[in-house]
């Protein structure tokens, strides 16, 4: 499942896509990979593999992100 996520304005700011095991992957708004949620982990990693958060913080990857 893909679930949009927009600011106040209701501008597309980018996507998160849930996977069946609980992951989770964050793609700004031309499909760039901007990180990911590792459910078995519990950590929020950047594009590179880098731990970020040891929680879910996947949209504040939408946030953070450096275009």
């Amino acid at each position: 499942m893909r679930e949009t996520i927009q600011d106040k304005s209701y501008r597309t700011l980018g996507y998160i896509e849930h996977k069946s095991n609980g992951d989770k992957v964050v793609t700004n708004i031309t499909g760039k990979i901007l990180g990911y949620y590792r459910k078995s982990m519990n950590a929020t990693t950047d594009y590179m593999g880098r731990i970020l958060a040891r929680c879910d913080a996947a949209v504040a990857l939408l946030f953070n992100a450096e275009f």
